[in-house]
């Protein structure tokens, strides 16, 4: 079974910077797609950024220009590099890691919360 670890996640003013890691207890090569997403109190689980194996990347539209995500295939990581954090981005950030196909998988690591606040 694929486990996802996050860390990174913290306490940091508006504005600030954070950067979560997210590292599989295997090879992520097979991976369709890794991602994280986010969910506050009382919302729904959203998508903040995804990135595919051939390098195609989408992201939330509320982070857009602020977040940037990026993969190392030979260290099993996945990275969000947050930029010009603001309240809003307060939620717990979730990796998923999903593989597409006969061998279909939907993997989810525990959370890190970020929390922005002054």
């Amino acid at each position: 079974q694929l486990q996802l670890v996050e860390s990174g996640g913290g306490l940091v003013q508006p504005g600030g910077s954070l950067r979560l890691s997210c590292t599989a207890s295997r090879s992520i090569d097979a991976m369709t797609s890794m991602g994280w997403y986010r969910q506050a109190p009382g919302k729904q689980r959203e998508l903040v950024a995804a990135i595919s194996t051939g390098g195609t990347i989408k992201y939330g539209d509320s982070v857009k220009g602020r977040f940037a995500i990026s993969r190392d295939n030979e260290k099993n990581t996945v990275y969000l590099q947050m930029n010009s954090l603001q309240v809003e981005d307060t939620a717990v950030y979730y990796c998923n890691a999903v593989v597409v196909g006969p061998d279909y998988r939907n993997d989810w690591g525990q959370g890190t919360q970020v929390t922005v606040s002054s």
